[in-house]
């Protein structure tokens, strides 16, 4: 039997009820220096993020490794799911925003090119031909992608938009 539109909105309610709940759990587990200077959004973000980037290695493995799919085919398609991914569960889960989903994905779009363009392939690739190893390389790039990605969509991408 199919859920109604009410029983569908209690379930993602109830989820979202949830997962906020755990987020100020994990958020108040953490050091007190720590947690006074790290947003409960930030939390969140970590974790939906960390969730989603699992989604485009998964991806990458079963499209490139899997299915044999051309490398850059599979990477882009890997990119483009998990940063899709990535918006909704940040403007439902995190940032809790509503309306506007337009404008919200327009602004979306230019910073998931400055985070590629600028920050996978320049930070890492520049990392990489100064002699640092290609994956502290990534790893460096992905730190500073973090926190870009983050403080785009916190002040940039959903600014003003959240509930109380």
């Amino acid at each position: 039997m199919a859920a109604t539109g009410t029983q569908a909105r209690s379930r993602t309610d109830s989820f979202h009820q949830g997962f906020s709940a755990f987020v100020h759990r994990l958020h108040a587990a953490l050091p007190t220096p720590v947690r006074s200077r790290v947003p409960i959004t930030f939390v969140a973000f970590a974790l939906i993020n960390g969730f989603t980037f699992s989604v485009d290695l998964t991806l990458l493995a079963v499209l490139y490794d899997g299915l044999g799919v051309w490398n850059p085919v599979a990477v882009t398609t890997g990119y483009a799911v998990a940063f899709g991914l990535a918006f909704w569960l940040n403007r439902w889960l995190n940032f809790d925003v509503h309306g506007d989903v337009g404008r919200q994905a327009a602004r979306y779009v230019p910073v998931l090119a400055v985070n590629y363009v600028g920050i996978i392939l320049a930070v890492g690739s520049g990392l990489t031909f100064l002699g640092v190893p290609f994956w502290v390389a990534r790893l460096l790039a992905g730190a500073l992608e973090a926190v870009w990605m983050y403080s785009a969509l916190r002040w940039f991408v959903f600014r003003g938009r959240a509930r109380a």
